[in-house]
């Protein structure tokens, strides 16, 4: 059986943990920055792990991650 490919956009956003969890970053940090408060935008910059509803699909999009 030939090998899956991994689809590359999703291979870019997505990293695992050493638990195997997968950690994606936060969105809503590329502009309107002023409007929103320095507390909100430091936790925006650091990643997030992907929800549980969402993990299955994502680790088909990246059998090999």
């Amino acid at each position: 059986m030939p090998k899956m490919k991994t689809k590359r956009a999703a291979r870019k956003r997505f990293k695992t943990t050493g638990t195997g969890k997968l950690i994606r970053r936060r969105g809503k940090k590329r502009h309107m920055l002023e409007h929103k408060s320095a507390k909100r935008k430091r936790h925006l910059g650091k990643p997030a792990l992907v929800s549980k509803a969402d993990e299955e699909r994502i680790k088909a999009l990246v059998p090999y991650l």
